[in-house]
């Protein structure tokens, strides 16, 4: 901005501030009348686009065979085996229990497993357990026997020390399925509750994709309820600490206010939806919009402590922190909007969301705050004793000691970035939440005790109708199955295969010499049609083989496995298909697997995002600073901030999810803001005479209380998330508070001594 058209824009402001400060409100109460509208989605789909081209597989996947909508209950008695009367007829009434849930479509258990016999030349298929109150020993043992040695049930639905059973329950959903989600665990975990009651020696846990769906929406509320309110309390305190003036506290929190409300306005009128990936916006636009109005605030007071009278301190303040701010605005909504570019459309969002959130901060910092300080009876106060020399001494020491600072600080940053390296990449959906979550500790129990949470599925295309009863294609099938078990960290392998070699048994009288593929394909195809017709209605096979008879579906449980686990394993299985049968080589699909892959491919959409962001920060840093080696030497102190926190959770983490993805988009567009204001105090002091050295003391005492102002509301902020119990909330908040606390150190140690080393003119 010009400046004799800046200082009309002053002189406007400060007359007509009644106006201004109305119509400010008026835009604000339009704006936030659109938070009515918002829609909060808590469904694991909303992580990935719809056209993902792993969700698209999973999509197919579910609409050949059956929706994989399935709640998991483990029966975990005290007794330490599941084959007690007390226990199986436990089981028994929860799977009947379980039957009556809403939009119920199928119920797996221990007891009504289709267990299949010859009799005779006859086939007989029934439940397992019948009428548990009534076995006798013999029968509890043959029970044992029966499921420990069955590959349907071992490691799936019963572990394989018989210690603790499953019951699978799987439903079906509407497409807006958030309150159905509610009525199903509500159900479930109502039934659950009867039966600790009536059963206390045996326990129960619970896993699966609505629980799991059930615990975001838990996971947002709480966010909202308790993170925003800590963090606007926590505004108010340090600002008012910072600025000790209670007039100068209360403008900063009104342009907080409104830009919150005016942001989350925003999402409500323009239909975007609120996720627990994503519930930190409003804070993320709490903590930047105080980091522009502190600015203000705090020149403002400054002003006033060395003698000017509050309107020309105001006037002062706007003319030396305008261009500055509106500089800061501009580059962090390019880094947050970068987030465009990401696969996961939460952060997609939230980048958008925050990027109208902090261009409405600029605004109200432009235009609210000085109409707010000029109707206030403003009084300066005292500046902290240790304010007032401490950042004199500080530029002493960094420009008298600047060689060893430069060397000490390039070594501590050599030996933090060595850690990045140890990063492993990877997420679970479950780990999502930490362990104040039910459904995080019942996961990791089923995972350990009983079968693997993580689940690969394949589609395996016989490539004609009728041709799932194919010898040659079932031995393939159960060549494949018999691969997989042999990996590690493979928990469990449901094939169709294993049915046909068992039927083939049992039409041989229970010979186990005939566990083996039919002879013939009329064979099987008879097999297989006789055993359908003798199967109880809900049991059948659709979830296995799909209409036409011309594919089956594999499913593999994977135990204690990371997302590098799940990828190897797949590419693995792929290597194998494509040696042995690459009429079925196919990428695993599945929830896991989706999961598995999403940190990888978000890296690499997030990529050209970053690069354009960075190279538009660089091109606007060297147009307003209006030098080039001072503009490209300004990315030094904001990139390396980034990589220092990288490496620092490499060394003392190491295991990095979704969010590493995007921090480095998010950081980058609000780490840039301190060196913005210390260059341009630094170029402002050159073109006043100074020389580097005294422009860099020059810049250290102007902004220097401002900039640790702002970095410790900034780092407080963020470090709230902490209190989040999702993964993707409380990492993001730590990784940016670290590089946000980094970034300063950066502008108070190294670009000085950059600046002096580059810049030498008299």
């Amino acid at each position: 901005m010009k400046p004799d058209l800046l200082e009309r824009y002053i002189a406007f402001v400060l007359r007509w501030r009644w106006p201004v400060i109305a119509v400010a409100t008026a835009v604000m109460v339009v704006l936030a009348a659109g938070g009515g509208s918002i829609k909060v989605v808590n469904n694991y789909r909303v992580l990935f686009d719809e056209d993902n081209a792993q969700l698209v597989a999973f999509d197919a996947l579910e609409a050949t065979y059956t929706k994989s909508n399935t709640v998991l209950i483990a029966v975990v008695p005290e007794s330490g085996t599941v084959f007690t009367r007390e226990t199986l007829g436990q089981i028994e009434e929860m799977t009947e229990v379980a039957w009556r849930a809403p939009n119920v479509i199928r119920v797996d258990s221990l007891t009504n497993f289709s267990h299949s016999r010859a009799e005779g030349d006859d086939l007989i298929v029934e439940p397992l357990v019948e009428d548990a109150d009534g076995l006798g020993d013999a029968d509890l043992a043959r029970i044992r026997e029966i499921a420990l040695g069955s590959v349907d049930l071992a490691g799936n639905l019963v572990s394989r020390d018989g210690q603790v059973a499953g019951i699978a329950i799987n439903f079906v959903l509407p497409d807006e399925s958030d309150q159905k989600t509610i009525e199903i665990t509500d159900y479930l975990e109502a039934a659950l509750d009867e039966a600790r009651v009536r059963h206390p020696g045996i326990a129960y846990r619970m896993t699966g994709y609505l629980v799991v769906n059930r615990a975001m929406g838990e996971a947002t509320k709480n966010d909202f309820e308790t993170l925003v309110p800590i963090v606007f309390l926590l505004i108010l305190g340090l600002a008012a600490v910072f600025l000790r003036s209670v007039f100068s506290t209360v403008a900063v929190v009104a342009v907080v206010v409104f830009s919150v409300l005016s942001a989350m306005g925003f999402i409500g009128w323009t239909g975007m939806v609120l996720s627990p990936a994503n519930p930190g916006i409003p804070i993320i636009v709490m903590v930047i919009a105080v980091a522009d109005s502190i600015h203000i605030a705090s020149s403002t007071l400054s002003a006033m402590r060395s003698g000017m009278d509050r309107k020309s301190a105001i006037a002062e303040s706007v003319r030396i922190n305008a261009w500055p701010v509106f500089l800061t605005s501009l580059t962090t909504a390019i880094g947050f909007l970068s987030l465009n570019a990401s696969d996961t459309p939460p952060f997609r969002i939230m980048g958008n969301a925050v990027a109208f959130g902090v261009l409405c901060a600029l605004a109200y910092t432009l235009v609210l705050m000085p109409a707010l300080l000029s109707i206030m009876p403003l009084r300066a106060g005292r500046a902290g004793d240790w304010t007032s020399g401490f950042f004199d001494r500080l530029a002493d020491f960094v420009i008298a000691r600047r060689k060893a600072v430069f060397v000490s600080f390039g070594l501590i940053v050599v030996v933090l970035v060595a850690g990045i390296p140890r990063i492993e990449l990877g997420d679970n959906l479950t780990r999502f939440f930490d362990e104040s979550y039910q459904v995080r500790r019942d996961s990791e129990f089923i995972d350990r005790r009983l079968t693997g949470v993580d689940r690969l599925e394949y589609s395996l295309s016989s490539g004609q109708e009728g041709g799932i009863a194919d010898p040659e294609y079932l031995r393939k099938v159960d060549a494949f199955a018999a691969w997989f078990r042999t990996q590690p960290k493979v928990s469990h392998v449901q094939a169709f295969s294993d049915v046909m070699k068992r039927l083939n048994r049992n039409m041989h009288g229970d010979d186990p010499v005939f566990y083996r593929m039919p002879d013939n394909t009329e064979l099987a195809a008879q097999y297989l049609l006789l055993y359908e017709l003798s199967l109880p209605q809900g049991r059948d096979l659709n979830d296995r083989i799909d209409v036409g008879k011309s594919a089956t579906r594999l499913s593999v449980n994977v135990s204690d496995a990371t997302s590098r686990d799940l990828r190897n394993i797949d590419r693995n299985a792929q290597a194998w298909l494509r040696a042995n049968a690459p009429d079925f080589a196919q990428e695993a699909t599945g929830l896991s697997a989706i999961v598995a892959q999403m940190t990888e491919r978000n890296i690499g959409s997030m990529l050209t995002g970053t690069i354009i962001a960075m190279a538009l920060v660089s091109f606007i840093l060297i147009w307003a600073l209006r030098s080039v080696r001072i503009g490209l030497l300004s990315l030094v102190p904001n990139f390396i901030p980034a990589l220092m926190t990288f490496g620092l959770w490499g060394h003392l983490v190491g295991q990095l999810g979704l969010v590493s993805s995007v921090v480095l988009s998010i950081v980058f567009g609000i780490v840039v803001d301190d060196s913005i204001h210390f260059l341009s105090k630094y170029l402002r002091g050159r073109r006043d005479g100074l020389a580097a050295p005294e422009a860099v003391r020059y810049a250290f005492r102007t902004v220097g209380h401002a900039l640790w102002t702002t970095t410790a509301i900034l780092a407080a902020g963020f470090l709230v998330f902490i209190a989040s119990g999702f993964e993707l909330t409380w990492v993001l908040g730590v990784l940016v508070a670290i590089t946000i606390i980094f970034a300063l150190a950066a502008d108070f140690l190294l670009l000085p001594v950059l600046l002096i080393a580059i810049d030498r003119r008299k």
